[in-house]
């Protein structure tokens, strides 16, 4: 069974729900809905319930796994509550994309990761495995943008992959 959203933002942010997402991108776009696709999340209930508790009431909280939110949410626009879905890895986002739900846009809030191989903003240390799933998301036609806030100018972070690459 496939539920419709209507699907505003689709981020990668390691912190999944915090106070960028609740105080600048809900009510920058209007979203009455935020999707945390995190298998761990989804598995232990203490992690889901915090995530909830973190979420004001009259925005609703869908909690599940990358495959099980793949087959039940198309990407769509224009249908169903305004959606934020977040991911916390790009490889997350990148089995999503794969298993069918086909996003064209991707904005990377947050990523830490200890095996830096680059660094492209102080918020964004990218490994190269992060690297390898951005390019296969960007030779699938994925735009892919960091921006933390929606007020920011959106920088494209295929160009700065590019660029080390060269």
């Amino acid at each position: 069974m496939q539920a419709s959203l209507d699907i505003a933002l689709v981020r990668v942010d390691n912190r999944l729900v915090h106070g960028q997402i609740l105080e600048a991108w809900v009510p920058f776009l209007k979203a009455s809905c935020i999707v945390v696709v995190n298998d761990q999340a989804a598995s232990d209930f203490f992690h889901e319930t915090v995530i909830r508790m973190a979420v004001p009431r009259g925005v609703k909280v869908i909690v599940c796994s990358v495959a099980e939110f793949s087959e039940t949410y198309p990407f769509n626009r224009g249908r169903g509550p305004k959606t934020i879905v977040l991911f916390s890895k790009v490889s997350d986002a990148l089995t999503a994309h794969r298993l069918g739900f086909l996003f064209d846009q991707l904005n990377i809030g947050n990523i830490y990761n200890e095996e830096c191989k680059l660094c492209c903003t102080p918020a964004v240390l990218l490994s190269n495995d992060d690297i390898h799933d951005i390019i296969d998301l960007q030779d699938a036609g994925v735009k892919i943008e960091l921006r933390q806030v929606p007020r920011e100018k959106p920088i494209d972070l295929f160009e700065i992959v590019r660029t080390m690459q060269s």
